[in-house]
């Protein structure tokens, strides 16, 4: 170990598993726990501590001694500055047994739930580009790369257009080729990074909120459709010439958007989204069933195993034909729908209206007569009287944000009583504390973890609680 006033280097540290939040461990000589990012199981590094606690210490890798036998080159030039796919060095089926622990430990050793024997974790058929929406912001002042002089860099050199760095909002890192979307969405992002500074279109700076080009989004189909969202900080004549040349240049984008911009954070709540071209929405089908995805709908992003999630919420739910269903946390109604051919009745409650309405068109677009879809905050929407007017759920269909569910909300479900709860998660540490609250009246009888997201350590879980007799 060598030590002086600026850092600590722990060296020759053998890296032992894989952790929580992407981190691997190991152990000082001492017995101390070390996190180290970018880390594989079986490297040999010296790792530069970061942050030190009684408990355990973080750290990044210094010099790689011997590399692990496991041990992937990063198929990306912009991994560990991005702050994403940071498993990339990672073996598939490493990842997904690292997943698969995550569950567990969360819902087992954290949450102190009985649970049954889980259900293999099912992994995505596409490992890189499997997104369907990405988004990309501006910035004048982009971060500056290890060997670069920001002294001997232009003003349009420091430009760019990409994703956020680690924990710093106003750090931009400036992406060249980004292997979670498949073409044209790189294409896209480098003619309107390249238009801009060409025709000198001032970037945005994140701190002062100024400039004309804030961030952009694009969305995109498995069959193809696309859709272009350019958010820009105020009016200006070059708007309708970007535009045009973004719709010149690329006849494939189906749906052209832009939106003015000028509070003081990135969120689209409150702005308007104005059609500036080609059609109103894209459409993603599954099952036969056809889901408008309009500039502010949520849809899952990996579609492909969204399919795999939906079929086993389904398959959780055991419908005969005759359940009343409710599907808190709705979104644009895709797993109401999709159970609805089941179902004698779907009640789906979602916080955002936009996604309620593209709900109500879906199910009349797919001729589905038997789900209603209300929009409001969810403690203030589900109530006795809520329940007492629409009916007593039979089976509950639960998919909240990552926070998990209001204590009111939870209060509510265990009042109503449902048969079965399929609970859908991307967050096992929430839904383990919400099966906590809902194990005085319910059971956790299967668990199905689902990889939505790889190279990253987020992972998608679908427990099944039943009532107890």
């Amino acid at each position: 170990m060598s030590r002086n006033k600026l850092d600590i280097v722990l060296e020759d540290l053998v890296i032992e598993s894989v952790a929580a939040e992407g981190k691997a461990v190991a152990h000082t000589a001492e017995g101390q726990v070390v996190f180290v990012e970018f880390a594989v199981p079986g490297d040999v590094v010296d790792v530069r501590v970061t942050r030190k606690k009684k408990a355990f210490m973080e750290g990044r890798i210094v010099a790689l001694k011997k590399a692990s036998d496991q041990r992937l080159e990063p198929f990306c030039k912009h991994f560990g500055v991005c702050g994403g796919c940071k498993w990339q060095p990672l073996p598939y089926d490493i990842q997904l047994a690292a997943k698969q622990r995550q569950v567990y430990d969360q819902l087992v050793r954290i949450g102190h739930l009985e649970v049954p024997e889980f259900q293999p974790i099912l992994g995505s058929d596409k490992t890189v580009y499997y997104r369907n929406k990405l988004e990309f912001t501006f910035s004048d002042k982009r971060w500056i790369l290890a060997g670069e002089d920001p002294q001997s860099l232009s003003d349009t050199q420091k430009l760019g257009l990409g994703f956020h760095v680690g924990k710093f909002f106003d750090k931009v890192l400036d992406i060249e080729k980004c292997y979670l979307q498949e073409e044209p969405s790189n294409a896209i992002r480098l003619f309107i990074k390249k238009y801009a500074v060409d025709n000198g279109l001032e970037f945005y700076n994140l701190r002062e909120n100024r400039g004309l080009m804030r961030n952009m989004f694009v969305r995109t189909t498995q069959d193809g459709q696309v859709m272009v969202i350019v958010c820009f900080a105020r009016e200006s004549e070059w708007i309708p010439r970007l535009l045009d040349a973004v719709s010149e240049a690329f006849p494939e984008v189906t749906s052209l958007y832009y939106v003015i911009n000028s509070k003081l954070n990135d969120s689209m709540d409150g702005v308007e989204c104005i059609h500036y071209k080609g059609d109103e929405a894209i459409y993603e089908t599954m099952e036969g069933l056809r889901f408008k995805i309009g500039p502010k709908s949520f849809y899952q992003t990996n579609a492909g195993q969204a399919y795999k999630l939906y079929k086993v919420a389904r398959e959780f739910a055991s419908l005969t034909g005759g359940e009343v269903v409710y599907d808190l946390y709705t979104g644009t109604g895709t797993i109401a729908q999709f159970v609805s051919a089941k179902a004698s009745k779907v009640i789906g409650i979602e916080y955002v209206p936009e996604a309620i309405a593209d709900a109500r068109i879906n199910a009349a677009g797919n001729g589905i007569t038997n789900c209603e879809f209300f929009a409001g905050d969810m403690k203030d929407v589900l109530t006795s009287a809520f329940i007492q007017e629409h009916g007593s759920p039979d089976v509950m269909i639960v998919d909240p944000p990552r926070a998990g569910m209001h204590p009111d909300v939870v209060k509510v479900i265990l009042d109503a009583a449902p048969e079965r709860i399929v609970y859908v998660s991307c967050n096992p540490a929430s839904q383990a504390r919400d099966c906590e609250m809902l194990a005085q009246s319910y059971r956790i009888t299967r668990v199905q973890p689902v990889d939505m997201f790889p190279h990253t350590q987020h992972v998608e879980n679908v427990c099944l609680l039943e009532k107890i007799a």
